[in-house]
């Protein structure tokens, strides 16, 4: 019998069924439009709302989510950022570990299967919905195609058909109008919940924080809106005789509320308009309340500031990117808990009804992204060189693992360094030297020293001086140092000089056929 990760075993007439529109209560429910609770929100009302969502009732925290990222133009950008980050990663379906040859041959038909689905990174993108609501519940649509049981396409669910189970609040079901709700179908759905916090599933999501901000930013651009509208504009006070009619009165207020716009009116005679000074103060407070909500909001979102917007004063380079490596951090850890959900929720299904080598949940395939850099494979390149040269045993597949290399397959072609014979290099230097060097004083030294490597052998002369140091350099550095060490006080300062000279020539020499 087939199961989920949970253990619930599959039932076949449920695979091809839409679960939602099979459930008339629940179809009922996303025929609804949404409440909008922003309308006049206010602390306690917000309050109210998360009260509710406590006690299991997700449509009210859906609808406020939904307001929240419409009316808010920082909210929606900033969060846009963040869940379009992970689309420009590429992925890949790894076998379990030690796979044989049947795992490896289902972990990559997985594979063609996700880069066959025309819809896999709009499901990407709208799982990526749970950072601010804390889930996002995707209905999946199977077909068999070519003798495989395949998911040919989703349709994302909106959170207000959703409830929390009255004995597990993270366990999310469809609002049936029962107490404990309709479980999901097994192998039906892709439920993704994202933790940006721990606790309940009501709480894990952005929204519970940028509520508030959102709320108290309210405030302030309705007051500064306000303060606009009057701002310059002198105080207008009318006076009427006593006596006056109700009539009267409010033809003089009329006059009053009109004369400030149209710059002219008509009152009755024996009424007066006093104009005062004109309203003054400042716009700074309320720019100042908006300002520290956006700055909160991006905070909670992108873990900084300086991704999105900076002061001016405190706004640094460095600075800037300390915040950015903040924001990779966030962004791998989406990474990881999408990977989970995919995992979980598509990969096991398709393996679990197609793959060949599917033996129960205990080895399964995964999906993971692809993380490494440029920069990181720059870093890692040169340590490693050195560790190998140390002698240490570094296994292949673990270097491919870790830069997320594939390994090449029998026959594949594969990238590979130019090799040149050690005579051919040999050559090749000789004739370099030979050219830049044939307008020089002291050509005919150069023409002994290439003699000397080129036949090996040296000029007399030289040779009962230089073959002891070439005999201790042929053993170590250090005692070719002690040699010339040694023998320095007999020589006379142009005989060094000479030596010297023709030694660094034959060093530089070999240095360039043996890099």
């Amino acid at each position: 019998m087939l199961v989920d990760i949970y253990g619930n075993p599959l039932r076949a007439e449920t695979l091809n069924q839409t679960q939602t529109e099979e459930n008339s209560q629940v179809a009922m429910l996303l025929k609804q439009f949404a409440e909008h609770p922003t309308q006049g929100l206010t602390p306690a009302k917000l309050a109210s709302l998360l009260r509710e969502a406590e006690e299991g009732s997700l449509a009210a925290m859906a609808d406020l989510a939904k307001d929240v990222e419409d009316k808010d133009g920082h909210i929606s950008c900033e969060l846009g950022k963040r869940r379009r980050a992970i689309l420009g990663f590429e992925w890949n379906i790894k076998p379990p570990r030690n796979a044989s040859k049947d795992e490896q041959r289902d972990a990559d038909m997985l594979a063609d299967v996700l880069e066959d689905a025309t819809w896999f990174y709009d499901f990407l993108f709208d799982l990526t919905d749970a950072m601010l609501k804390g889930f996002s519940a995707n209905e999946l649509k199977w077909d068999y195609v070519e003798k495989q049981q395949i998911v040919t396409g989703y349709t994302y669910r909106d959170q207000n058909i959703f409830k929390t189970h009255p004995d597990n609040f993270n366990r999310i079901v469809l609002n049936d109008n029962t107490n404990e709700g309709e479980a999901l179908n097994p192998f039906g759905w892709a439920l993704h919940i994202h933790k940006s916090k721990s606790g309940y599933v009501h709480r894990t999501g952005l929204l519970s924080v940028l509520a508030w901000p959102f709320l108290f930013k309210n405030y302030s651009v309705r007051d500064l809106a306000e303060f606009l509208e009057i701002y310059g504009l002198p105080v207008r006070v009318g006076k009427y005789p006593s006596g006056a009619s109700d009539a009267e009165k409010a033809t003089l207020l009329r006059a009053v509320m009109a004369i400030g716009h149209n710059a002219g009116g008509i009152i009755p005679r024996g009424m007066e308009i006093d104009f005062q000074s004109a309203a003054n103060g400042q716009a700074d407070p309320f720019e100042s309340m908006i300002r520290w909500c956006e700055l909160t909001q991006s905070k909670v979102i992108l873990g900084g500031t300086l991704t999105s917007q900076a002061d001016g004063k405190t706004s640094t380079n460095a600075l800037g990117n300390v915040h950015q490596e903040v924001k990779e951090d966030i962004t791998l850890s989406d990474l990881h808990q999408l990977e989970q959900t995919i995992s979980r929720d598509l990969i096991l299904p398709l393996y679990a009804l197609n793959g060949k080598s599917y033996n129960g949940n205990r080895r399964l395939p995964r999906f993971e992204f692809d993380t490494s850099t440029s920069d990181e494979m720059r870093d890692f390149a040169p340590p490693l060189k050195d560790l190998v040269s140390t002698g240490m045993q570094i296994p292949q597949s673990w270097v491919h693992e870790r830069l997320n290399i594939p390994e090449a397959k029998d026959g594949e072609a594969v990238l590979a360094l130019p090799t040149n014979t050690p005579q051919a290099a040999l050559n090749t230097a000789i004739a370099a030297l030979n050219t830049e060097y044939k307008n020089r004083d002291n050509q005919n030294a150069l023409d002994e020293a290439l003699n000397a490597i080129t036949n090996g052998d040296m000029r007399d002369e030289y040779k009962a001086t230089l073959q002891p140091l070439l005999n201790k350099l042929n053993q170590s550095s250090d005692l070719a140092a002690i040699e010339l060490a040694e023998f320095y006080p007999t020589l006379d300062q142009d005989a060094l000089t000479e030596l010297l000279t023709r030694l660094f020539f034959v060093s530089e020499l070999w240095g360039t056929i043996n890099e």
